[in-house]
């Protein structure tokens, strides 16, 4: 499949089916943190990258294959900004008439500040945009952004979308160590989500590899103080686990190819999630993958993790 892909374990989703609109990796941010790699270059043109009723032409020939249960959300997430695509209003609208299952878009939310996008997100029923700064000074360290998208267009953005907007918001916070997990810092975090008046936030850790070598965890000081500044609407958002539907892949390179493009995965869950295959299998189907140039290892500080060969990480230094 060229667009759709799961149903995978999302840490705030459950069992989700996405639907990738948008070529890797096709953003206008270039956050320390992505777990696909650097942005090079930044996107900032809107554009229908793919033709629309192919993408919806995937999606509802995997949407009949599913049986009732097996999936809790159909989501919008891209590898890179998901609002880059020009049709997704369309296709929000269109994949509602195949499905009664609630539709989420994940997005940074930096071109909410544009009436057109907030319109298109109206009709999904779950909105997640991300807030890792509470200033432009950190915003500009940690995001990345493209020049022309400034701190105060993202702020105005999320108010304007939270007063138009009537399905669920909820924010993510990436928690950075030495970065955003002060006090100060996570403050004005919380003066910007005041005036925002997210339903949820949702605190998560750069748990996969990170396009930049030096972004660590927050150990568990700062997550707490997360929490208790960032009050009562703040949870901790545990990592994804590796229940992937692999049921329409025979052969696990396939399956590995698959995984790891949208999702890179440590080692030692990718062979979990491989498990109905013999450790001899995956170990030939790994080998293979990284010889023909598909997929790659990045180390993170003494962890092993595979990635589409395609994603940019600058090697930690020895």
């Amino acid at each position: 499949m060229a667009f759709v892909f799961g149903p995978v374990p999302s840490r705030r989703l459950g069992r989700s089916l996405g639907i990738d609109p948008v070529p890797p990796k096709t953003c206008n941010w270039n956050c320390v943190y992505c777990q696909i790699g650097r942005t090079t270059p930044l996107e900032t043109e809107r554009r229908e990258f793919f033709p629309r009723e192919e993408i919806l032409s995937e999606a509802r020939k995997v949407l009949s294959a599913h049986t009732a249960g097996t999936i809790d959300w159909i989501t919008f997430v891209g590898s890179g900004e998901t609002t880059l695509y020009r049709e997704l209003g369309w296709l929000i609208r269109e994949v509602r008439k195949l499905s009664p299952l609630p539709i989420a878009v994940i997005t940074n939310g930096s071109l909410l500040y544009r009436q057109d996008v907030r319109e298109e997100l109206s009709a999904a029923d779950a909105v997640l945009p991300s807030l890792d700064a509470g200033s432009a000074g950190l915003y500009r360290r940690i995001n990345r952004p493209s020049p022309e998208l400034t701190f105060v267009s993202l702020v105005e953005g999320l108010i304007a979308f939270r007063q138009e907007y009537e399905g669920h918001l909820w924010v993510e916070v990436m928690l950075i160590k030495g970065l955003n997990d002060s006090e100060d810092a996570l403050r004005e975090i919380a003066e910007v989500l005041r005036r925002v008046r997210p339903d949820c936030v949702h605190l998560a850790i750069p748990s996969r590899p990170p396009s930049e070598p030096w972004v660590e965890m927050p150990d568990d000081t700062g997550m707490r103080r997360a929490v208790s500044v960032l009050g009562s609407v703040a949870r901790l958002i545990a990592p994804a686990g590796s229940e992937y539907d692999l049921s329409a892949y025979a052969d696990v390179t396939d399956a590995v190819a698959q995984i790891v493009t949208r999702h890179p995965m440590g080692e030692e869950e990718l062979r979990r999630t491989l498990e109905r295959w013999s450790g001899r299998e995956v170990d030939e189907a790994l080998r293979l993958l990284a010889e023909s140039g598909k997929v790659q290892v990045v180390e993170r500080h003494g962890r092993r993790f595979w990635s589409s060969a395609g994603y940019r990480y600058p090697e930690e230094k020895g």
